[in-house]
């Protein structure tokens, strides 16, 4: 029984292990590579530090159109109720600079951390930006 489980275990290795073996291709590999990104953030987290309990707190998130062709914000999604967003609604165009503003308004007292889920037509996955600070 014990070299049955030996043999089973031998050969699970051995047909996990040829999974990682590699094919070689003929003319166009399917191998994509990952682009850089087309947005340059100047900050994706921001520390506020300490802020007043019930008043209402803007943050602003910078950007830059590092890509090659215009960026349009398509969402901008707070993570809770508490947070209020605003954003440039326009094409921001190669080299230009834009916003995301947060208004914050802290209801419990206490160490936070929140996000705002930001996309656009350029990005393959949403990106996330965090403010945090404690609320005194």
């Amino acid at each position: 029984m014990i070299m049955k489980i030996i043999k089973i275990s031998i050969l699970a290795a051995f047909f996990g292990l040829m999974s990682f073996a590699t094919l070689p291709t003929e003319g166009n590999p399917t191998v994509k590579t990952a682009s850089a990104s087309a947005i340059a953030w100047k900050n994706d987290v921001i520390e506020l530090g300490q802020i007043t309990q019930n008043k209402p707190q803007a943050i602003v998130f910078e950007f830059k159109n590092t890509g090659t062709s215009d960026i349009l914000i398509t969402n901008v999604k707070p993570a809770c109720g508490c947070t209020a967003t605003d954003y440039t609604k326009t094409p921001i165009k190669l080299g230009q600079n834009a916003v995301i503003n947060a208004t914050y308004n802290a209801a419990a007292k206490g160490a936070f951390t929140k996000t705002v889920t930001v996309t656009t037509n350029n990005e393959s996955t949403p990106k996330v930006l965090t403010f945090k600070g404690t609320v005194i």
